[in-house]
Protein backbone atom coordinates (compact mmCIF):
# COMPACT_ATOMS: atom_id res chain seq x y z
CA UNK A 1 0.00 0.00 0.00
CA UNK A 2 1.68 3.42 -0.96
CA UNK A 3 1.61 6.62 1.15
CA UNK A 4 -1.23 8.75 0.91
CA UNK A 5 -0.52 12.56 0.93
CA UNK A 6 -1.22 13.11 4.71
CA UNK A 7 1.64 10.93 5.34
CA UNK A 8 4.43 12.67 2.99
CA UNK A 9 6.77 15.02 5.28
CA UNK A 10 9.77 14.85 3.58
CA UNK A 11 11.14 14.15 -0.01
CA UNK A 12 13.96 12.58 -1.49
CA UNK A 13 15.66 14.17 -4.52
CA UNK A 14 18.28 12.35 -6.46
CA UNK A 15 20.39 14.26 -8.61
CA UNK A 16 21.57 18.40 -7.64
CA UNK A 17 21.68 19.96 -11.09
CA UNK A 18 19.17 22.85 -12.62
CA UNK A 19 16.22 20.69 -12.28
CA UNK A 20 16.79 18.68 -8.99
CA UNK A 21 17.79 21.74 -7.55
CA UNK A 22 14.67 23.45 -8.54
CA UNK A 23 12.46 20.45 -7.38
CA UNK A 24 14.31 20.62 -4.06
CA UNK A 25 13.78 24.21 -3.57
CA UNK A 26 9.95 24.11 -4.50
CA UNK A 27 9.25 21.26 -2.40
CA UNK A 28 10.95 23.05 0.88
CA UNK A 29 9.01 26.05 -0.05
CA UNK A 30 5.60 24.13 0.39
CA UNK A 31 7.11 23.28 3.86
CA UNK A 32 8.62 20.02 3.44
CA UNK A 33 12.09 18.25 4.73
CA UNK A 34 14.23 17.43 1.66
CA UNK A 35 16.96 15.67 0.93
CA UNK A 36 18.83 16.16 -2.16
CA UNK A 37 21.74 13.75 -3.13
CA UNK A 38 24.57 13.96 -5.75
CA UNK A 39 27.44 12.09 -6.55
CA UNK A 40 29.56 13.90 -5.87
CA UNK A 41 30.48 16.59 -2.93
CA UNK A 42 31.02 19.68 -5.71
CA UNK A 43 27.35 19.06 -7.61
CA UNK A 44 25.40 19.06 -4.07
CA UNK A 45 27.18 22.07 -3.43
CA UNK A 46 26.51 23.79 -6.66
CA UNK A 47 22.72 22.99 -6.04
CA UNK A 48 22.60 24.90 -2.86
CA UNK A 49 24.08 27.79 -4.55
CA UNK A 50 21.66 27.39 -7.59
CA UNK A 51 18.72 27.46 -4.84
CA UNK A 52 20.47 30.30 -2.77
CA UNK A 53 20.41 32.28 -5.97
CA UNK A 54 17.04 31.54 -7.20
CA UNK A 55 15.82 32.52 -3.32
CA UNK A 56 17.36 35.64 -3.34
CA UNK A 57 15.71 36.88 -6.89
CA UNK A 58 12.75 35.64 -5.22
CA UNK A 59 13.16 38.05 -1.95
CA UNK A 60 14.54 40.88 -4.44
CA UNK A 61 11.48 40.92 -6.67
CA UNK A 62 8.75 40.76 -3.04
CA UNK A 63 7.66 37.10 -3.97
CA UNK A 64 9.27 35.73 -0.65
CA UNK A 65 10.62 37.19 2.63
CA UNK A 66 14.01 36.93 3.66
CA UNK A 67 12.71 34.76 6.45
CA UNK A 68 11.11 32.35 4.30
CA UNK A 69 13.94 32.36 2.03
CA UNK A 70 15.82 31.31 5.00
CA UNK A 71 13.12 28.55 6.39
CA UNK A 72 13.02 27.39 3.04
CA UNK A 73 17.21 26.43 2.70
CA UNK A 74 16.89 25.19 6.40
CA UNK A 75 14.59 21.95 5.52
CA UNK A 76 16.87 21.01 2.73
CA UNK A 77 19.75 18.64 3.56
CA UNK A 78 22.80 17.66 0.93
CA UNK A 79 23.68 13.96 0.55
CA UNK A 80 26.28 11.81 -1.70
CA UNK A 81 25.14 9.17 0.23
CA UNK A 82 21.70 7.39 -1.43
CA UNK A 83 21.24 5.37 2.08
CA UNK A 84 20.44 9.07 3.54
CA UNK A 85 17.15 9.20 1.33
CA UNK A 86 15.86 5.85 3.31
CA UNK A 87 13.00 7.95 5.51
CA UNK A 88 11.73 10.13 3.03
CA UNK A 89 8.12 9.62 2.03
CA UNK A 90 8.60 10.31 -1.53
CA UNK A 91 11.92 10.09 -3.75
CA UNK A 92 11.90 11.98 -6.92
CA UNK A 93 14.92 11.22 -9.33
CA UNK A 94 16.06 14.51 -11.76
CA UNK A 95 19.24 12.77 -12.81
CA UNK A 96 20.55 13.17 -16.60
CA UNK A 97 18.34 11.94 -19.58
CA UNK A 98 19.94 8.61 -20.12
CA UNK A 99 18.51 5.18 -19.54
CA UNK A 100 20.74 2.98 -18.37
CA UNK A 101 22.01 5.69 -15.39
CA UNK A 102 18.28 6.37 -14.50
CA UNK A 103 17.84 2.40 -14.53
CA UNK A 104 20.99 2.12 -12.10
CA UNK A 105 19.66 4.49 -9.81
CA UNK A 106 16.04 2.81 -9.79
CA UNK A 107 17.38 -0.51 -8.89
CA UNK A 108 19.62 1.45 -5.90
CA UNK A 109 16.77 2.97 -4.77
CA UNK A 110 14.53 -0.23 -4.76
CA UNK A 111 17.16 -1.78 -1.94
CA UNK A 112 17.49 1.54 -0.36
CA UNK A 113 14.08 3.45 -0.25
CA UNK A 114 10.59 1.41 1.99
CA UNK A 115 8.77 -0.57 -0.10
CA UNK A 116 5.53 1.90 0.73
CA UNK A 117 7.18 4.71 -0.77
CA UNK A 118 6.33 6.08 -4.53
CA UNK A 119 9.50 6.41 -7.08
CA UNK A 120 8.80 9.24 -9.30
CA UNK A 121 11.16 10.22 -12.57
CA UNK A 122 11.71 13.82 -13.99
CA UNK A 123 12.63 12.45 -17.22
CA UNK A 124 11.32 14.19 -19.98
CA UNK A 125 10.84 11.39 -23.10
CA UNK A 126 12.59 8.30 -21.77
CA UNK A 127 10.08 5.24 -20.91
CA UNK A 128 8.52 5.36 -17.56
CA UNK A 129 7.97 1.83 -18.32
CA UNK A 130 11.46 0.68 -19.13
CA UNK A 131 12.57 2.62 -16.03
CA UNK A 132 10.16 1.52 -13.50
CA UNK A 133 11.02 -2.97 -14.32
CA UNK A 134 14.79 -2.14 -12.82
CA UNK A 135 12.76 -2.17 -9.80
CA UNK A 136 10.36 -4.64 -7.68
CA UNK A 137 7.86 -2.10 -7.17
CA UNK A 138 6.82 -1.26 -10.90
CA UNK A 139 3.47 -0.06 -9.80
CA UNK A 140 4.72 2.42 -8.05
CA UNK A 141 7.06 4.03 -10.24
CA UNK A 142 5.50 6.68 -12.02
CA UNK A 143 6.89 10.39 -14.02
CA UNK A 144 6.69 13.16 -12.73
CA UNK A 145 8.00 15.92 -15.50
CA UNK A 146 8.47 19.57 -14.06
CA UNK A 147 8.87 22.05 -16.63
CA UNK A 148 11.94 24.37 -16.35
CA UNK A 149 12.97 26.42 -14.57
CA UNK A 150 10.91 24.31 -12.33
CA UNK A 151 10.43 27.82 -9.24
CA UNK A 152 8.83 29.91 -12.16
CA UNK A 153 6.84 27.22 -13.97
CA UNK A 154 3.79 26.26 -12.76
CA UNK A 155 2.79 23.32 -14.92
CA UNK A 156 3.79 19.79 -14.37
CA UNK A 157 3.50 16.45 -16.39
CA UNK A 158 2.43 12.84 -14.76
CA UNK A 159 3.41 9.65 -16.65
CA UNK A 160 1.53 7.01 -16.10
CA UNK A 161 3.33 3.63 -17.26
CA UNK A 162 2.36 0.41 -18.06
CA UNK A 163 2.28 -1.03 -14.48
CA UNK A 164 1.31 2.38 -12.45
CA UNK A 165 -0.98 1.92 -10.18
CA UNK A 166 -4.13 4.29 -10.20
CA UNK A 167 -3.22 5.27 -6.90
CA UNK A 168 0.25 6.27 -7.29
CA UNK A 169 -0.28 8.26 -10.22
CA UNK A 170 -3.20 10.20 -8.02
CA UNK A 171 -0.72 10.77 -5.38
CA UNK A 172 1.79 12.48 -7.89
CA UNK A 173 -0.77 14.71 -8.99
CA UNK A 174 -1.84 15.58 -5.66
CA UNK A 175 1.72 16.09 -4.54
CA UNK A 176 2.64 18.30 -7.29
CA UNK A 177 -0.53 20.64 -6.91
CA UNK A 178 0.95 20.88 -3.30
CA UNK A 179 4.17 22.01 -4.60
CA UNK A 180 1.75 24.72 -6.17
CA UNK A 181 1.66 23.25 -9.56
CA UNK A 182 -1.33 22.52 -12.31
CA UNK A 183 -0.78 19.13 -13.53
CA UNK A 184 -1.67 16.92 -16.81
CA UNK A 185 -1.51 13.62 -17.33
CA UNK A 186 0.31 11.84 -20.36
CA UNK A 187 0.36 8.10 -21.22
CA UNK A 188 3.88 5.95 -21.28
CA UNK A 189 4.51 7.40 -25.04
CA UNK A 190 7.80 8.78 -26.55
CA UNK A 191 8.01 12.27 -26.07
CA UNK A 192 4.64 12.31 -23.58
CA UNK A 193 2.53 15.39 -24.53
CA UNK A 194 4.90 18.53 -24.11
CA UNK A 195 8.18 17.62 -25.82
CA UNK A 196 6.36 15.14 -28.52
CA UNK A 197 5.05 18.71 -29.82
CA UNK A 198 7.50 20.77 -28.33
CA UNK A 199 10.56 19.11 -30.17
CA UNK A 200 9.74 19.47 -34.09
CA UNK A 201 8.50 23.00 -33.17
CA UNK A 202 12.40 23.82 -32.29
CA UNK A 203 13.66 22.03 -34.51
CA UNK A 204 11.88 24.22 -37.39
CA UNK A 205 12.75 27.02 -35.81
CA UNK A 206 16.43 26.05 -35.83
CA UNK A 207 16.10 25.10 -39.68
CA UNK A 208 14.25 28.35 -40.44
CA UNK A 209 17.00 30.14 -39.24
CA UNK A 210 19.98 28.10 -40.85
CA UNK A 211 17.86 28.23 -44.57
CA UNK A 212 17.68 31.88 -44.13
CA UNK A 213 14.26 32.29 -43.54
CA UNK A 214 14.46 35.36 -41.57
CA UNK A 215 16.78 36.61 -38.63
CA UNK A 216 16.43 34.86 -35.31
CA UNK A 217 14.92 37.83 -33.64
CA UNK A 218 12.56 37.78 -36.31
CA UNK A 219 11.82 34.36 -35.87
CA UNK A 220 11.12 34.74 -32.24
CA UNK A 221 9.24 37.75 -32.63
CA UNK A 222 7.08 36.50 -35.26
CA UNK A 223 6.18 32.90 -33.16
CA UNK A 224 5.77 35.15 -29.80
CA UNK A 225 3.17 37.90 -31.74
CA UNK A 226 1.61 35.33 -33.98
CA UNK A 227 1.27 32.29 -31.38
CA UNK A 228 1.31 34.44 -28.15
CA UNK A 229 3.82 32.18 -26.86
CA UNK A 230 6.15 33.94 -24.01
CA UNK A 231 9.25 32.88 -25.81
CA UNK A 232 9.91 31.71 -29.59
CA UNK A 233 12.09 28.53 -31.11
CA UNK A 234 15.65 30.04 -30.83
CA UNK A 235 15.11 31.50 -27.26
CA UNK A 236 13.59 28.92 -25.78
CA UNK A 237 15.69 26.62 -26.63
CA UNK A 238 18.78 28.65 -25.49
CA UNK A 239 17.40 28.99 -21.77
CA UNK A 240 16.00 25.12 -21.70
CA UNK A 241 19.43 23.94 -22.89
CA UNK A 242 21.08 23.47 -26.28
CA UNK A 243 22.33 19.45 -25.72
CA UNK A 244 19.21 18.96 -23.94
CA UNK A 245 17.18 19.46 -26.64
CA UNK A 246 19.38 17.91 -28.98
CA UNK A 247 19.22 14.60 -26.31
CA UNK A 248 15.52 14.44 -26.28
CA UNK A 249 15.34 15.01 -30.53
CA UNK A 250 17.21 11.90 -30.88
CA UNK A 251 15.46 9.86 -28.44
CA UNK A 252 12.42 11.03 -29.79
CA UNK A 253 13.56 10.31 -34.09
CA UNK A 254 15.04 7.00 -33.07
CA UNK A 255 11.67 5.79 -31.51
CA UNK A 256 9.06 7.79 -33.81
CA UNK A 257 11.05 8.78 -36.88
CA UNK A 258 11.97 11.18 -39.44
CA UNK A 259 9.52 13.90 -38.32
CA UNK A 260 11.64 14.37 -35.55
CA UNK A 261 15.38 14.34 -36.22
CA UNK A 262 16.81 16.71 -34.99
CA UNK A 263 18.37 19.95 -37.05
CA UNK A 264 21.63 19.97 -38.58
CA UNK A 265 22.41 23.71 -36.55
CA UNK A 266 21.42 22.34 -33.41
CA UNK A 267 23.93 19.41 -33.58
CA UNK A 268 26.72 21.77 -35.04
CA UNK A 269 25.74 24.34 -31.96
CA UNK A 270 26.38 21.68 -29.10
CA UNK A 271 29.63 20.02 -30.99
CA UNK A 272 31.12 23.33 -30.27
CA UNK A 273 29.85 23.34 -26.86
CA UNK A 274 27.42 26.43 -27.06
CA UNK A 275 24.77 25.04 -25.52
CA UNK A 276 22.21 28.35 -24.45
CA UNK A 277 22.27 30.44 -21.70
CA UNK A 278 24.00 28.36 -19.27
CA UNK A 279 27.48 28.03 -21.30
CA UNK A 280 26.62 32.28 -22.14
CA UNK A 281 26.31 31.82 -25.56
CA UNK A 282 23.69 29.59 -27.87
CA UNK A 283 21.72 31.10 -30.35
CA UNK A 284 21.90 34.45 -28.39
CA UNK A 285 24.89 35.96 -26.41
CA UNK A 286 24.67 36.46 -22.72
Amino acid sequence: MVRTLDSIDSIGVVGAGTMGSGIAQVAAQSGYDVVMRDIETEYVENGFDTIEDSLDRFVSKDKLTEDEAEATLDRISGTTDLADLADCDFVVEAAVENMDIKRDIFADLDEAIPEDVALATNTSTLSITTIAAATDREEQVVGLHFMNPVPIMTGVEVVVGENTDDDVAELAHALAEDLGKETWESDDKPGFVTNRILMPWLNEGVRAYDEGVASKEDIDKGMKLGTNVPMGPLELADHIGLDICLDASETLHEELGDRYKPAYLLKRKVAAGDLGKKTGEGFYEY
